[in-house]
């Protein structure tokens, strides 16, 4: 048995891996703010567009990419 074979992934499912944990947590970056200075003070920022429909969509797509990261079949050399 040579080296390759001893990987359960290949080189593409820790790229998918990678990348869906990195747009995961772009998602929850642009989740973050809006807190208000005074506390007594209501700030509308918190239902920007892009706190309430983009960045959530960014979070369960980084998911759904770590997902099909870790079930995509390796090639196996014949």
């Amino acid at each position: 048995m040579n080296e390759k074979n001893k990987f359960v992934f290949d080189k593409t499912n820790y790229m998918f891996i990678i990348g869906g944990f990195v747009v995961t947590l772009i998602g929850f970056v642009l989740m973050t703010g809006g807190a208000s200075e005074d506390r007594t003070v209501f700030n509308p920022e918190i239902f920007n567009t892009t706190r309430i429909t983009i960045a959530p969509f960014l979070v369960i797509a980084g998911f759904a990419i770590v997902i099909y990261g870790i079930m995509k079949k390796r090639k196996l050399p014949k």
